[in-house]
Formats: C-alpha cells, structure tokens, sequence
C-alpha cells in the first residue's frame, strides 16, 4: 500500500466523523434516543481512531537508532492495534451499556422528532463518500484479491482499518435508523434500545476482527507465497548460487522486508568472486520484491551426508 493512499482514505474518515459526531451529538441533545447517542461515541471514537493511524504513519518513518536498528516501521500496527481496543471499549462496550439502560427505561422520542432522522440520512451520504475514498484507494493495491483476504493479508494496516470502520459506521448508521423509525412509528423505546444494540454487536465484532489481524502483524509475519517464489526465482536466477539451503522472512513494516538465506555457492569461489556474486543476487531479489530491503544472504557449502541417520543433505555451520 502507498502510504499517500492510505494517507487520503485517514483523512476523508476523519473529516467525515468529525462532523457527523457533532451533529449526532446535537441530536442526542435534543431527542435523548440513545441510538444517537451510541452513534455519537462511535463517531467520536472513529476520529480518534483515525488520529491515532496519523500519528502511528508518523512516528514509523522515523530514522533507526541504535537501540531499534530496524526503524519504527511496526509502530503503524501497533497504533492499529491500539484502534481495535478503542474501538471496541468506547464504541462497542458502551453503545451496549446504552442499550441496557435504555431498554430498563423505555422512552419515545417526543420532541424534535424529525432531527435524528434527517442527522442519520445526512450521516449516510457524508460515510458512504468517506467509504467510497477507502474503496477506491484500496482498489489501487488490491489486485484481484478479495475483500476479505485483502483484509486478512495487507501488511499495511490502515486501509483494512479504514475500510471496517466505513462498512461498520455505514451498518451502524442503519441500526440507528431502524430503531429512531420504529421508535417514532410506534412510541416505544425499546425499538431504539434494539439499534444500539445491534450497533454495539457489530462495533464489537469489527474490533475482534481488527485486534486478531493487528495481533498477527505484530507478532510478526512472513512474506507472502508470491513473493517466497520471486525471491527464490531471483536467487537461483544466475550461476551464482547452487542451491537455497534454508531462508526465512520477516516485515520489518508494511513496506519493509527482511530476508535472510543461507545459500550454497562453488567450492572454488574467491573472497572477491564471492562478494560480487552475492551483490548480483541481492539487486536481483530487490528487483523481483522490491519491499525487500533488508538482505542477509549467509555463503555456504553445501554437504550431502548419507549417515544411517540423515537421508538427505543439509548444509555444513
């Protein structure tokens, strides 16, 4: 993902939360339906969210220091990760607590009746723009993978962020519009205590799925399958190396790889031979990975041992 796209996507949820939270919080005010008020916190919540992927972009492009000579790229998930927690305790957990409340106090909606109505259709053009943005910027990087495998995949977090925050504001801004209509239409609050409900179910559930991916990317994950089979193209791609021994990869951030390979080179190579060759292997992968920047390639010989208990070969040290 560039960081320019995901970067514009941020921007527009943001712009587009911030005004949509005041004027659900005037409507609050004036009505008192407790799905306006479970709205205004999600909205609240989303404009910290995206404040925090901000600040999380920014503080991964600072430069490596000794004490983290691998740069600050993770710092982008772990503002990710950070989201997914807000998002589920100031969004979910209270528009539920909301709707306990209110359905232990039923109450209609009996002045300014018209006001939640009109905030909640404006609310679902201003959101629908905002996940337009999110949609076209992730199309850019998507491919042809799904949407769900490109949620489950992307190494860069904040468009999969963006786009489950979107998608759950847009299901949530029709909860609330079911449950103010039924409300208005029938008189009984507990239609309204029945939409918080649902907004915080689903608030709840998009946090899981953020913080389990989040968890994975912090944790550490590895180069895609695509990549492993370009990367290995790229270093058995000349006369340079016999064989990969073994090699493991790791993001270092989400447009930062680290690959590191113990590879089998001739018996009979120079000091100097064998450092040109492993400078030709190492543009080679950035060529075929150009994320790849971060290479570690470890010369070896490679020894065949046909011990009773090895079958196969395997390096030396």
């Amino acid at each position: 993902m560039s960081a320019g796209g995901g970067t514009k996507a941020i921007v527009a949820a943001l712009l587009a939360n911030f005004g949509i939270a005041v004027t659900k919080f005037v409507a609050y005010l004036l009505t008192m339906s407790s799905s306006m008020l479970a709205e205004s916190i999600h909205s609240v919540a989303d404009t910290g969210n995206q404040a925090l992927l901000l600040l999380g972009g920014k503080r991964a492009r600072r430069a490596p220091t000794p004490q983290h000579p691998f740069g600050y790229g993770r710092e982008r998930y772990v503002y990710a990760f950070i989201v997914a927690i807000v998002l589920f305790s100031l969004g979910g957990v209270f528009a539920l607590y909301e709707a306990w409340h209110k359905w232990s106090d039923p109450h209609g909606i009996t002045s300014w009746q018209w006001v939640p109505v009109v905030v909640l259709l404006v609310a679902i053009v201003l959101e629908s723009f905002s996940f337009r943005t999110a949609i076209r910027e992730s199309n850019l990087v998507r491919g042809r993978e799904s949407w769900t495998r490109f949620i489950r995949r992307s190494k860069a977090p904040e468009l999969p962020v963006v786009l489950l925050e979107d998608f759950g504001a847009l299901v949530g801004l029709i909860f609330a519009l079911l449950g103010v209509g039924m409300t208005l239409a029938t008189g009984d609050g507990r239609w309204d205590a029945a939409g918080t409900a649902m907004i915080g179910l689903l608030l709840v559930t998009i946090a899981v799925v953020l913080a389990v991916e989040t968890k994975s990317l912090l944790l550490g994950e590895g180069a895609e399958p695509a990549e492993i089979s370009a990367i290995e193209r790229a270093v058995l791609g000349g006369p340079e190396v016999e064989r990969i021994i073994h090699m493991k990869t790791l993001y270092l951030g989400p447009e930062e790889l680290m690959v590191a390979a113990k590879i089998a080179v001739p018996r009979w190579e120079t000091a100097e031979d064998l450092a040109r060759d492993i400078d030709a292997v190492e543009a080679r992968i950035r060529a075929a990975v150009p994320v790849a920047r971060v290479i570690y390639l470890e010369p070896d010989i490679y020894r065949v041992k046909t011990g009773p208990a090895e079958a196969s070969g395997r390096s030396g040290s």
